[in-house]
């Protein structure tokens, strides 16, 4: 390692003791692997909704002022009535980036560990928006040949996720699904691979723009949210393709009971309800994201057969089980400049992603909008 830096720098986020949340770089000591780790010289790393729940947890984004230390850092007050949530935090300085890619450059006396030397691999795990980063050997996905760190940056959250509403809808039994958020990278995904493997997808999008967008990618139902026949629509199209599972990246609002309510009305078509308590046909619905921050107003008007839950793709993984999981990651991987391919919106260094201006862009979540830290720029 005599090649490489003294010292390696990362991002975190804390939670101070006067109720403030802090973004800084901090330098630490170059890392050394173990017999079966490796180092890996960490060159993209994606800014994903799953990332920000952590880096910024209930601070409003556009609040967030310059520090004032050696290196680039900035705050933001923790709100008083959300001080709750954030209280188990206080004074944990949190590693930040769930996935990314890069190369590695040492490793370990094992000969798996060495195997890696001078590949780009990908993982996830935490700790990506870091010049430098430590892994077991075994977790590491080892790219094709001739492909980049950013390709394989977004190799684990979102195809994993696609792979795993498949998996779920194929677990529980339903033919079809309901994805809202779905201009997202992620959605656009889910499109691909649902296309591949003759899945029914009815997409729900929020402007024409992004109807135009899914269309050009094959889809066969895009709806738009904001139109005035958006309800009718969309119980046709689950109707059609007897979507009766939906995933929500939205969480908030009255989508989720939009949805059920469309489930139930296209269910009674051919299962027209014998007694008050509407169809037999079971409904489900699983809230994966929070892009809308308000309460799930829910108004219960689709019979009683049906269910409103969470759903995370480490617990879907964790049934799955390693084996499983080793089988998804190697489809992942032949797949990253075709299904699971992922454009950016904007890359910016690790001094970028704590400037307050850019933390206000990042933290809009805009559906289609991808950033990516490079960590060595």
């Amino acid at each position: 390692m005599t090649d490489l830096p003294a010292h390696a720098i990362r991002m975190t986020s804390t939670v101070t003791e006067d109720d403030r949340l802090v973004l800084a770089l901090e330098e630490t000591p170059m890392p050394e692997p173990g017999e079966n780790e490796v180092l890996i010289r960490v060159e993209a790393s994606p800014i994903n909704p799953s990332d920000l729940g952590v880096m910024l947890s209930v601070t409003d984004g556009g609040s967030y002022e310059a520090g004032d230390g050696d290196l680039p850092s900035a705050s933001a007050p923790v709100p008083e009535k959300l001080r709750g949530f954030v209280a188990p935090r206080k004074g944990r300085s949190i590693p930040l980036g769930n996935e990314g890619a890069g190369t590695v450059v040492a490793a370990g006396s094992s000969l798996q560990a060495q195997a890696l030397l001078g590949k780009v691999v990908a993982l996830a795990g935490g700790g990506f928006y870091a010049t430098y980063r430590i892994a077991r050997a075994a977790e590491c996905l080892v790219l094709p040949d001739g492909h980049t760190a950013e390709e394989g940056a977004s190799s684990f959250v979102n195809p994993m996720t696609a792979l795993g509403m498949i998996g779920t809808m194929r677990n529980e039994g339903y033919k079809a699904l309901v994805h809202t958020a779905a201009a997202s990278n992620l959605g656009q995904m889910l499109v691909k691979l649902c296309a591949e493997e003759g899945i029914g997808l009815v997409n729900i999008v929020r402007s024409q723009e992004q109807v135009d967008l899914l269309h050009g990618l094959g889809a066969k139902h895009v709806l738009d949210m904001t139109a005035d026949d958006f309800g009718a629509k969309l119980a046709d199209a689950i109707a059609e393709e007897e979507a009766y599972l939906a995933f929500d990246a939205v969480g908030g609002g009255r989508l989720a009971n939009q949805i059920l309510g469309a489930m139930e009305a296209a269910a009674v078509r051919t299962n027209p309800p014998t007694g008050p308590y509407g169809s037999t046909q079971m409904k489900q619905l699983y809230i994966y994201g929070g892009l809308n921050t308000a309460p799930t107003e829910l108004t219960r008007g689709f019979g009683m057969k049906w269910s409103l839950g969470g759903w995370l793709l480490t617990y879907f993984l964790q049934e799955a089980g390693p084996e499983e999981t080793a089988k998804l990651r190697a489809r992942v991987g032949a797949g990253l400049r075709s299904t699971f391919a992922s454009a950016y919106t904007r890359r910016i260094s690790l001094a970028e992603a704590v400037d307050p201006e850019m933390i206000a862009n990042y933290n809009r979540r805009a559906t289609g909008e991808k950033y990516l830290v490079t960590p060595q720029a």
